[in-house]
């Protein structure tokens, strides 16, 4: 095929494919900006505005003064356009607020105790122009009171002239311009608090040594914070446990080839070494991935870092062995003493690790940073591998927005007191909290292998420690919050581990659009199913009425007109007996198979009888006959039910809500140190326990897990094993079952438990307010299992070896 451009060679097509593109971006752009402009002369001075920004950028040869150093080549294309740079940059340089408002909040609590603090903060802006920045950060910050000092620090005369005037109009006297070159930059004995760079680190060619610079002018406890372009693929951040998530982290190959032949034309270097020697000099506070929507689906690719110094974990190995002893419930043992009290129990004891000790040995025998979790202001959240398959699996979404057991029967069953030590799933977080607010235990070990619901439990211990009540209800009592990612940025952000806030950043329109959290997530489906037929049925009031009956005989008597719909017998063909249905709803073969067993049983049917080849439709109708009308009959849903006045109504109300959400709970859980005993694993169950020092869990609640092993594999009898070794002598495992007598209870009574069912859910029988399951077991630890065999010694020796290597390493 002939070329439409004869004549022309590759590169020069290349060349001319630029040139179209950045026509088109420009008049995107313009047209945008033309369309926000309220009056004649608003239109007439963003056509001059960016009319010098494209004649500048594209088409003006940038020669300069001849002198050809940096200097030179920034003034020769700064010069030009230094009065409109502000005016041309807002729609480009999308995030600066983020990044400020993400740094102030660091500062805010870096600086909230006063014993802490023995002078103002110093501030450092680097390559930042006409400091906008710094006017900017005055929506977080009062800039004047809240800093000693703040330098601004640039290259181009024409930029910082700009700057100068501004900062004389506002009549900051503590915000000094300095044109310098950053390298040679030096405040004096003074260290900074804050250093930040817009959109700046991109136009730097020596950009290690201005990033080796800056981690002489910080203070021990100061933050670096940073924002600017980026084009990398995943397979360059691929094994890097410290960058603090990479979600959205990806561009394509276009994007990549494109935006860095476009950057190209304005000396702007997107290599992804100078992003990469960032987070390797600096640990990894906040790391944010985000794309600056132009016109016509183009985007742009920026990241916001937020680091620390590598040396600021200044307890060293003291710090890593005490989160290694909180993980593992393992005595905590100084560095110091460490390799001599291993000795002296070499013969009987086999050391436990946690995932987050080993994380650390790896990085710091490779002189690389520790994982982003060791630098974070609390540390609740322990490391893991977000990048391995068991956790990618589920992609970015939450499965449960909201607890689905009753903690008021698990409380009333276990009788939980302050020295008990408890596993349990996370699940919404719901019911540890409730446990955490009603009961004290000494430690909670939070366990999940979906990484989104350990995110969704940190965004409500950081609701708990940064917004009072009105708000935390409006979160999560109502489910929607307008204004989540202004309040995730500048009050949430210091609670919350990097790849939480990377992870609700991406996903605040769960809280701001109609739908709300409890529409949100796999549970979402089912609730939004539930409404869908509500509405399709013509139900709304009679459901309405039902979630406000006043007492259980109004509620029994509208339950029927509910009922003869939503259970009739097309539904029931069309919705609940569907096996694609169930599947759908993540419920586990081996669950299904355990519903059908009992139907089998309870109706006395031969389930070798060829006629019922198809009868787990009906045992799943039957199950959820079974499970609503007795709670329909013995529970009030506008007072006490709120399980089902959720699910009902996408919300909770004032007067039916889940302990947590009581003004007693945010007052008591709200108080410095309310989650000092809280640790949440991303893993397995049988990974976290398999790591826990021996006896030293006193209550497991495993809910129904136990239900989606399969009978014909050892893995229901590994974690049993584990349980066993893990709890002490009384121990107890609370679970729940889809089954009356499930398969697994023999498991536990070989291998040293006593079983007890605490609750039988018969046809017509409520025994909790969800009643969703068909019985509720208690399994005490009455005997120890054998130690492990011969190979323990090749594991203490691996220990030993794990342990030493510590004290050799400097953090």
């Amino acid at each position: 095929m002939a070329s439409p451009f004869p004549g022309l060679d590759l590169q020069q097509l290349q060349l001319l494919a630029v040139a179209v593109s950045i026509l088109v971006l420009f008049t995107g752009i313009l047209a945008v900006a033309l369309l926000k402009s309220s009056a004649y002369n608003d239109t007439l001075e963003s056509i001059n505005n960016f009319g010098k920004f494209f004649f500048v950028s594209f088409l003006k040869p940038h020669t300069g003064d001849g002198l050809g150093g940096q200097q030179d080549a920034l003034e020769s294309f700064y010069k030009a356009q230094a009065d409109v740079y502000d005016a041309t940059r807002k729609r480009l340089l999308r995030g600066r607020e983020d990044m400020l408002g993400l740094a102030a909040a660091q500062l805010k609590y870096e600086f909230a105790n006063p014993s802490r603090v023995e002078r103002k903060p110093i501030w450092i802006d680097i390559g930042s122009g006409t400091g906008w920045n710094i006017e900017a950060m005055q929506e977080f910050l009062d800039v004047p009171q809240f800093f000693e000092t703040v330098y601004l620090v640039d290259l181009s005369p024409s930029l910082c002239e700009v700057a100068r005037k501004r900062f004389a109009r506002l009549g900051w006297v503590n915000v000094t311009v300095i044109c310098q070159d950053a390298r040679l930059f030096n405040p004096g004995k003074n260290k900074a608090n804050l250093i930040t760079m817009s959109y700046s680190l991109s136009m730097i060619p020596d950009y290690y040594s201005v990033v080796d610079s800056m981690t002489s002018l910080l203070d021990p406890n100061g933050i670096i914070a940073v924002i600017d372009f980026y084009v990398q693929s995943a397979v360059e951040t691929s094994g890097r446990n410290y960058i603090g998530g990479s979600l959205q982290r990806h561009v394509n190959w276009l994007g990549r080839s494109f935006w860095r032949a476009w950057f190209d034309l304005d000396r702007v270097g997107l290599e992804g070494a100078k992003r990469d020697y960032l987070e390797y000099r600096f640990g990894t506070l906040k790391c944010i991935d985000d794309r600056n929507y132009l016109v016509g689906g183009i985007c742009i690719p920026y990241y916001i870092f937020m680091g620390k110094l590598t040396s600021s974990t200044t307890q060293g190995g003291e710090l890593i062995e005490r989160l290694d002893a909180a993980c593992t419930e393992s005595p905590y043992l100084s560095p110091r003493l460490h390799r001599l009290d291993m000795s002296a129990a070499a013969d009987t004891v086999i050391e436990n690790r946690s995932k987050a000790y080993q994380s650390a040995i790896v990085n710091l025998s490779a002189n690389l940073p520790l994982p982003s979790t060791f630098y974070q202001n609390t540390f609740q959240r322990i490391f893991y591998d977000e990048s391995h398959r068991k956790h990618t699996q589920f992609g970015n979404e939450f499965i449960y927005a909201f607890t689905w057991e009753d903690s008021r029967v698990d409380r009333r069953l276990l009788k939980i007191g302050p020295e008990d030590v408890i596993l349990c799933i996370t699940s919404a977080g719901d019911n540890l909290l409730d446990y955490l607010y009603s009961t004290n235990p000494r430690r909670i070990h939070a366990v999940d292998i979906n990484p989104n619901q350990n995110h969704l439990l940190e965004l409500k211990l950081a609701a708990y420690q940064a917004l009072p009540y009105v708000d935390f209800w409006k979160l999560f009592g109502e489910g929607r919050y307008p204004e989540f990612r202004n309040t995730l940025i500048t009050r949430l952000s210091p609670y919350m581990s990097s790849q939480a806030c990377q992870f609700w950043l991406s996903h605040e329109q769960i809280f701001t659009s109609p739908r709300g959290l409890y529409e949100g997530g796999g549970s979402g489906h089912g609730i939004r199913l539930v409404r869908w037929l509500v509405w399709i049925s013509g139900l709304r009031s009679a459901v309405r009425d039902l979630c406000q009956a006043k007492t259980l005989n109004e509620q029994r008597e509208i339950w029927p007109r509910v009922r003869r719909v939503l259970m009739s017998r097309p539904l029931h063909w069309a919705v609940i007996g569907s096996k694609f249905l169930w599947k759908a709803a993540g419920v586990p073969p081996a669950q299904v198979a355990m519903i059908l067993e009992d139907y089998l049983d309870q109706d006395n049917l031969n389930p070798f009888d060829i006629t019922l080849a198809d009868t787990s439709g009906e045992a799943m109708w039957q199950y959820i006959i079974n499970t609503l009308d007795p709670v329909a009959r013995e529970t009030l849903l506008s007072e006490d039910n709120f399980y089902y006045l959720l699910t009902l109504t996408g919300q909770y109300s004032r007067r039916c809500h889940p302990g947590y959400l009581s003004a007693k709970a945010h007052a008591k859980l709200s108080r410095p140190g309310a989650f000092e005993g809280l640790r949440i694993h991303t893993d397995e169950i049988q990974e976290v326990i398999s790591r826990i020092a021996k006896g030293s869990l006193t209550i497991a609640i495993v809910m129904d897990s136990m239900d989606w092993f399969n009978p014909k594999d050892t893995e229901a009898l590994t974690q049993i094993r584990a349980l066993n070794y893990a709890l002490k002598l009384g121990g107890r495992v609370l679970l729940r079952s889809a089954g009356l007598r499930p398969w697994y209870i023999s498991g536990f009574e070989r291998l040293g438990f006593s079983a007890k069912r605490v609750g039988s859910r018969l046809p017509g029988t409520c025994i909790d307010r969800v009643n969703m399951y068909a019985s509720t077991w208690i399994i005490t630890k009455t005997s120890e299992l054998a130690l492990p065999g011969p190979g323990s010694s090749k594991l203490l020796a691996k220990a030993q070896e794990a342990s030493s290597t510590l004290e050799k390493l400097e953090i």
